[in-house]
């Protein structure tokens, strides 16, 4: 990775903090500032369409933050460094448990950045491209990437995740979408919100109405803005009656 140009996105709400990073990263080599954002969500687009190798994370932005900006970006693919530039320390436990390699303190300094720089190259040196979720506070949205644009598909419109080959497709409010994530990963993550009903299926609780048998004598679920009853299996039954008692 040594030599090889690092392409960078910044993302910050002030213009003259993106500026001051713009003039330090100029005068290091073997950087391309390749563009700017204003918050997390223009900061998950550009990195969608351009695949940067760094990105310079302001934490406090309007909309979505620098935290949850960086905890989309864990699931990218190929996966960007996070770096975060904030001028508040109180946020460093948040950064690395959303899987930043590092923490600078605004007015960020020429060293430190460099240093940060010298980070990104190894972890780029070592990555292994696959998709993974960091722990700490979970998402409130999830991306869904297709073709160089994304869609950020808020937790509360999501109906139900279904398993299809490698993907998972997403029912929301809005239609569907795929995201290349496991539903395994999903279920550890989302636990206080969906309910797993198949082993291709999770539903989200407040969606729960009802069970019923179907003509068949197979047991299924009845959504709240389900078109049609789900197929629940028979290892779920009893968990899923459970469910019921306490909505």
């Amino acid at each position: 990775m040594e030599g090889t140009i690092v392409r960078v996105v910044i993302a910050d709400d002030e213009p003259l903090a993106r500026e001051r990073l713009r003039s330090l990263l100029a005068a290091q080599e073997g950087v391309d500032v390749v563009a700017e954002a204003g918050n997390g969500e223009q900061a998950l687009h550009a990195c969608a369409e351009l695949q940067p190798d760094l990105v310079l994370l302001d934490i406090a932005m309007p909309g979505l933050d620098g935290l949850e900006a960086a905890r989309h970006l864990a699931s990218f693919e190929p996966r960007p460094a996070v770096v975060f530039c904030t001028a508040y320390d109180a946020h460093a436990l948040s950064a690395f448990e959303a899987a930043a390699i590092d923490y600078l303190m605004k007015p960020v300094r020429a060293e430190r950045l460099a240093a940060a720089i010298a980070r990104a190259r190894t972890f780029l040196a070592g990555r292994d491209g696959q998709p993974q979720h960091t722990g700490g506070q979970a998402r409130s949205m999830l991306c869904a990437r297709l073709r160089g644009s994304l869609r950020l598909i808020p937790l509360d419109d999501i109906h139900y995740l279904q398993a299809e080959e490698k993907y998972v497709v997403v029912h929301h409010a809005r239609g569907e979408d795929l995201i290349e994530e496991s539903l395994k990963s999903l279920e550890e993550e989302f636990a206080s919100r969906f309910v797993r009903i198949h082993r291709n299926c999770l539903v989200a609780r407040h969606e729960l109405v009802e069970l019923r048998r179907g003509s068949g004598g197979q047991v299924q679920a009845v959504l709240r803005h389900g078109k049609q009853p789900l197929e629940v299996s028979r290892r779920c039954v009893a968990t899923l009656k459970q469910e019921l008692r306490h909505l």
